[in-house]
C-alpha cells in the first residue's frame, strides 16, 4: 500500500515528523502559555515514552500481528463489518470510516477517563505540567496496546478499507499534534475551527488541573462529540494563562522524568501535609 508513492510506514512517520515540525516552530514563534519546564527536560521524557511505545507495539504486532490496518485487510478478505455489505462510491465510505473511528476514539477517551484501572494508564498523559506538542505523544505503552486492540476491534465490526484506516489514524495523530501544540491563534481563527475541529485552546481546558474541566473536550480530532453529549466547555475557568496544567495531587519535578512518568501507572495518590510538593 502506498500514499503519494510513499510506502504505508514512510508516509505515516513523514507525516508526524512535518507536522510536529511545524507546530514546534510555531509554538516558538507563537507561544500561548509561559514554560514551566524546559524543552530539553520535557522533550526527552516524552520522546522516551514514545520509544517505549514503538517498541511494544513492535512486539505486540510480532506476537500477537494485531493491527488497525491489519483488521482491514482481514475484514475485507472474510466479508465482515458493515461497509464491507454495501458498496458505496469509496470516498463516502472513507468519510464514514474516519467519522465513526474519530468517535470510537472519542469514546475510548471518555473511558479512560471513568474506568479506574483505565485511568491509572491515561494519567500519565495528564502529568504532564506543561502541554505542548509533545504532550501528543506521551501516552503509557500499555494504554497505547489497549487503544490497539480498541481501534482493531472497532475495524473488523465497520470493515472499512485499509487506505482509510491509514488514513484515520494519520488525521487523528496530525489533529493531537495541533490541538496539543503551545500555540496562539487569532480569536478568529479559533472559532472559525472549532465550530468543526479541536483547537488547542479548547484542548487545553482538558488539561486543566480543575477536575470539572479535565473532564470535558475529550475530542481529539472532530469537535462534534462533545458539543452532541453536552461534555464541552468553551474556556477555562482562570485563562488559559492563568490555569494550572497537569494534575493537582501531582505536581513537582517529578512528572518531567521517564522514570517518574513510566511508573506512574502503579503509584497511589499522595498523602500529602498542606504546602507539599508530591514527587
Amino acid at each position: 500500500m502506498s500514499f503519494f508513492g510513499l510506502s504505508e510506514s514512510v508516509f505515516r512517520f513523514g507525516s508526524f515528523a512535518l507536522i510536529f515540525a511545524i507546530m514546534a516552530l510555531a509554538e516558538t514563534l507563537y507561544p500561548k502559555r509561559e514554560r514551566r519546564f524546559s524543552r530539553t527536560v520535557r522533550w526527552t521524557t516524552n520522546f522516551g515514552i514514545l520509544l517505549t511505545d514503538y517498541v511494544a507495539v513492535f512486539v505486540f504486532t510480532f506476537i500477537g500481528m494485531v493491527t488497525a490496518v491489519g483488521a482491514a485487510a482481514y475484514a475485507e478478505h472474510m466479508g465482515w463489518g458493515l461497509l464491507n455489505l454495501v458498496e458505496w462510491p469509496a470516498w463516502i465510505e472513507w468519510l464514514i470510516a474516519i467519522v465513526v473511528l474519530d468517535f470510537v476514539i472519542w469514546a475510548q477517551h471518555v473511558a479512560t477517563h471513568k474506568v479506574p484501572i483505565l485511568w491509572r494508564l491515561h494519567r500519565v498523559h495528564h502529568s504532564d505540567e506543561d502541554i505542548d506538542a509533545s504532550t501528543a505523544i506521551r501516552f503509557h505503552p500499555i494504554e497505547i496496546l489497549f487503544s490497539v486492540l480498541v481501534k482493531s476491534a472497532a475495524v473488523l465490526l465497520l470493515g472499512p478499507a485499509a487506505g482509510a484506516v491509514v488514513v484515520f489514524e494519520a488525521f487523528v495523530n496530525g489533529s493531537a499534534l495541533f490541538n496539543h501544540a503551545n500555540v496562539r491563534l487569532p480569536r478568529w481563527a479559533d472559532t472559525i475551527l472549532r465550530s468543526v475541529f479541536v483547537t488547542p485552546d479548547m484542548h487545553r481546558v482538558h488539561h486543566s488541573a480543575i477536575n470539572r474541566e479535565t473532564d470535558s473536550n475529550y475530542g481529539f480530532g472532530l469537535s462534534i462529540w462533545d458539543r452532541l453529549f453536552r461534555t464541552y466547555i468553551s474556556q477555562p475557568q482562570k485563562g488559559h494563562t492563568g490555569m494550572t496544567i497537569g494534575l493537582e495531587e501531582w505536581q513537582g519535578d517529578g512528572p518531567s522524568t521517564y522514570p517518574w512518568a513510566i511508573s506512574f501507572p502503579f503509584r497511589d495518590p499522595p498523602h500529602t501535609k498542606a504546602g507539599d510538593q508530591p514527587q
